[in-house]
C-alpha cells in the first residue's frame, strides 16, 4: 500500500464571508472523520485552506487502499442449528448459502451469555481510496452548515456556491473521481489579477507554497489573518486600532493576497459623534478606523486592506476615500437632521411604531417602562423623577434618521442627543447603557440609573413576551427572552441590586392593561428563570448539589453566589452531614403529615429532648436573623451548627407521630420551626460530602 498526501480542493466562485472559516473548518473534520472511518489514516490532522474562492483540505498521510481485515458473520444459534434427526437445519443452510461457504468453513462461538453460534470468518480485501472517496467526499458536502444552496448550469449538483474546479491529489497521483459535476484534476486558478493563469499542482504537499509563489493566494486563513494583523499594527503606528476584532475575521475572508493601505478623511466629519463614524467605516466599507493611543478619540486617518498589490497604490487609496467620504457624509446629515428635533418631541412618534400585536406601540411600551422605573426608583430611594425623565427618554432615539440607519447606535445615539439637549449627565449615561449587557460577557451599566434601566427594559420584554405565550422552544428565541433573563440575573447578582425577585415580577405585570397576559404563561415564567439561573450558577463554577440547595429561587437574587460560598464552606464542617440527613428527615416527617398539620396547639413540652430542641430553636432565632440581616451567611450556618446535638437527641429520643393528635401537631410544629430556620441559608439537606 502506498501513503502519501491527500488535497482535495474546491474552486468556487466568491464564498460568503462570514461563514467562510466554518465552512473551511467543518470541511477538514467531516473529510478527516470519514477518512478514519474507512480506515485510510492513522492519526492524521487535516489542514484546512479558505480563500473568498476556495475551499480545500490537506491530510498529510492516506493510505491508497484499506488494509484486509478480518470480517466475523453471526448466524444461528448451535440449537437452532440442527433438526432432531441431527441434519443441518434450513436456518443453518440458509446461512451457509448466503455467506458462500461451506459447513466445514463456519465456526462456533460462545457469547457473553455463554450461548454457542455458529460464525463465518472470512479475509475481505481492502477498498481503494478512489473507490471510497466519493462517498467519503459527498457526505463531508452534505454535512456543511450551509443554510442555503444553489444549482448551476444544466446539472442537479449544488452547493453554497457554483464550483468551477476540483482538485483531487494523492501524492502526486491525480484520483479519477468526480463531483458536483466536475472531473477532478490538479489545476486550479490563482489570484484574479496578479496570479499568473492556470496553476498546476505537481505535489499535494506542495500546495500551500504553490499558490502563494505562482498565484499570489495566501490559501491558510490563519496565515493571512495573521500577516493583515501584523501590517495594521505596524501602519497604524502611532494610533491604535478602533475596530471590533470581528472586522479581522471578515476581512480576512474577502482578499487572497492582503496589501494594507492608508487612508484620510476630512477633520471637519469630527464633529459627528464618533461611534458613528466608525459604525460607518467598519459596516459599510471594512475599513479599520484609527485613534489617538492614550485617550481612543478617533483621528482622520483609516486602514484599507485591499487585494491588489502595486507599487502605484495613489488610485486604491483616492477611491476608498471618495467612497467613504460619501459615507461620513451621509451620516452626518442624519446626525444634523435629528438634532433639529429634541428627543421629548419624538415620543409621539413611537405611537406609529409596532412593539408587539397584542402588547402595543413603542409608545405604549415606554409608557410601562416609566411606571416600572419609578417603582424601582422609589424602593432604592433614587430620585425619581429623574429615573422616570430617563426611562422617559430612553426609547426616542428609535425613530432618529441615524438609528434608522445604524440600528446598532440605539442607545448610543439617545445619550448624545440628549447630552446636546442638555439633560443632566447621569440621565445621558443612563440613556446610553440601558441595553446593556447586550450579551454573554458584555459589562453592566455603570450607575445605578443604568442599571435600574437596564433592568426596567429586559423586565419588560421578558414578563411582556413571554406572557403572551411567546414562550422560546428548543432553538427558536426569536425575541432573545433567554438572553435578556441572564441579563436580569447578571443586573441583580453582578449589579447587587436589593430589589426582590418577587416584587419585581408584580411591578411587571401590573404595568400591563388587565386581561393582556396569560396566567398559565406568567405561571411557568418562574421555572423558565430557574433553568437559566442554574446555567449561569453553573457557568460561574459552582456544583450542581450547591445549585439544588438555592432552589427554588431565592427572593434576594443579589445574595445567591455569597450564600453559596457559605454552603460551601459550611459543608466541610463535621456538622454539616449531620444536619443535611436531619434536614431530609424533618422534611419527609413533614410531606408525611402535612394533611395532619392544623393550629399548633399551645401546649408545653414535656420530654427533655424536645424541650431541649425548642429552648435551643428559641436562643438561636435572633442572631440567625441578625446574621442574615447583614448579609452575613457563614455567621447564620455557625449559628445552625449548635442545632446538631438537640436535633440528633430529638430523634433519637422522641415518636413525632405519635398516637396522641395533640401532641404529636405540637412536635409537628416544632419541627416546622426547625425546617424554617433550616432553610434560612439554603437547604440543608442537598449537602453532600
Amino acid at each position: 500500500m502506498k501513503r502519501a498526501a491527500l488535497l482535495i480542493e474546491l474552486f468556487t466562485e466568491e464564498l460568503p464571508p462570514l461563514s467562510l472559516m466554518r465552512l473551511a473548518e467543518a470541511l477538514a473534520t467531516q473529510v478527516q472523520d470519514g477518512l478514519a472511518r474507512q480506515q485510510l489514516i492513522d492519526g492524521s490532522v487535516a489542514q484546512s485552506y479558505a480563500t473568498p474562492r476556495r475551499l480545500a483540505v490537506l491530510i498529510p498521510d492516506v493510505s491508497d487502499a484499506q488494509s484486509q481485515r478480518w470480517i466475523e458473520r453471526k448466524g444461528p444459534s448451535r440449537k437452532a442449528a440442527h433438526t432432531p434427526s441431527g441434519d443441518p437445519s434450513p436456518a443453518l443452510l440458509g446461512f451457509t448459502q448466503s455467506c458462500g461457504a461451506t459447513l466445514d468453513a463456519l465456526h462456533i462461538q460462545q457469547d457473553a451469555k455463554g450461548q454457542e453460534y455458529y460464525v463465518h470468518r472470512y479475509l475481505k480485501e481492502g477498498e481503494p481510496l478512489t473507490a471510497l472517496l466519493p462517498d467519503i467526499l459527498e457526505n463531508a458536502l452534505k454535512l456543511l452548515p450551509v443554510a442555503k444552496v444553489m444549482r448551476w448550469g444544466a446539472h442537479e449538483s449544488a452547493f453554497v456556491r457554483p464550483v468551477h474546479g476540483l482538485v483531487a491529489l494523492h501524492g502526486t497521483e491525480v484520483l479519477p473521481i468526480s463531483l458536483l459535476g466536475l472531473t477532478a484534476g490538479r489545476t486550479t486558478q490563482g489570484h484574479r489579477v496578479l496570479g499568473s493563469g492556470t496553476i498546476i499542482i505537481d505535489h499535494a504537499i506542495d500546495y500551500e507554497s504553490v499558490l502563494e509563489r505562482k498565484g499570489y493566494v495566501v490559501a491558510s486563513f490563519a496565515t493571512r489573518r495573521q500577516r493583515i494583523s501584523a501590517a495594521l499594527e505596524r501602519m497604524a503606528h502611532p494610533h491604535r486600532l478602533l475596530a471590533r476584532p470581528e472586522l479581522l475575521d471578515e476581512v480576512s475572508a474577502l482578499v487572497e493576497w492582503p496589501v494594507v493601505y492608508e487612508g484620510h478623511f476630512d477633520p471637519e466629519f469630527l464633529q459627528v459623534p464618533q461611534d458613528c463614524l466608525i459604525l460607518s467605516m467598519q459596516q459599510h466599507q471594512k475599513y479599520f478606523p484609527l485613534g489617538e493611543s492614550d485617550t481612543g478619540k478617533l483621528v482622520p486617518r483609516f486602514l484599507v486592506v485591499s487585494n491588489l498589490e502595486t507599487s502605484t497604490p495613489h488610485a486604491i487609496i483616492q477611491g476608498n476615500e471618495r467612497v467613504l467620504r460619501a459615507r461620513l457624509a451621509d451620516a452626518r446629515f442624519f446626525f444634523e437632521q435629528d438634532k433639529k428635533i429634541p428627543l421629548a418631541q419624538r415620543l409621539s412618534r413611537l405611537s406609529a411604531v409596532v412593539y408587539q400585536q397584542r402588547l402595543g406601540s413603542l409608545a405604549d411600551r415606554v409608557e410601562r417602562l416609566v411606571a416600572l422605573t419609578g417603582r424601582m426608583a422609589h424602593h432604592l430611594s433614587l430620585d425619581s423623577e429623574m429615573a422616570c425623565q430617563a426611562a422617559r427618554l430612553m426609547k426616542a432615539d428609535l425613530v432618529t434618521e441615524m438609528v434608522g440607519e445604524f440600528p446598532e447606535l440605539q442607545g448610543r445615539m439617545g445619550m448624545e442627543y440628549a447630552r446636546l439637549e442638555g439633560q443632566p449627565s447621569s440621565i445621558c449615561e443612563a440613556i446610553g447603557s440601558h441595553y446593556q449587557p447586550r450579551f454573554a460577557g458584555d459589562v453592566l451599566p455603570d450607575s445605578i440609573l443604568g442599571r435600574v434601566l437596564a433592568l426596567a427594559d429586559k423586565l419588560e420584554t421578558l414578563v411582556g413576551i413571554y406572557g403572551v405565550g411567546l414562550i422560546p422552544t428548543g432553538d427558536r428565541d426569536p425575541f432573545a427572552l433567554r438572553r435578556a433573563t441572564l441579563g436580569i440575573l447578571r443586573l441583580l447578582i453582578e449589579g447587587k441590586l436589593p430589589l426582590t425577585w418577587s416584587s419585581l415580577l408584580k411591578w411587571t405585570e401590573a404595568t400591563f392593561p388587565p386581561g393582556v397576559l396569560e396566567p398559565q404563561a406568567l405561571a411557568s415564567l418562574p421555572d423558565f428563570i430557574q433553568e437559566r439561573l442554574r446555567g449561569y450558577l453553573r457557568e460561574r463554577g459552582y456544583e450542581s448539589t450547591l445549585i439544588d440547595a438555592i432552589t427554588p429561587l431565592p427572593d434576594h437574587l443579589a445574595s445567591v453566589p455569597a450564600r453559596l460560598d457559605a454552603l460551601k464552606s459550611f459543608r466541610l464542617q463535621p456538622e454539616a452531614q449531620g444536619l443535611a440527613a436531619a434536614h431530609k428527615r424533618v422534611r419527609n416527617l413533614l410531606k408525611k403529615s402535612s394533611s395532619d398539620i392544623q393550629d399548633i396547639p399551645d401546649i408545653p413540652l414535656q420530654e427533655p429532648a424536645e424541650i431541649a430542641l425548642e429552648e435551643c430553636l428559641r436562643a438561636l432565632g435572633d442572631p440567625v436573623h441578625h446574621h442574615l440581616a447583614q448579609g452575613n451567611f457563614s455567621g447564620a450556618l455557625h449559628q445552625l451548627a449548635q442545632l446538631h446535638s438537640p436535633v440528633e437527641r430529638f430523634f433519637e429520643e422522641i415518636l413525632v407521630l405519635c398516637p396522641d393528635p395533640t401532641l404529636r401537631n405540637r412536635r409537628l410544629g416544632l419541627l416546622v420551626q426547625l425546617e424554617s430556620l433550616m432553610t434560612c441559608v439554603g437547604d440543608l439537606s442537598c449537602l453532600k460530602p
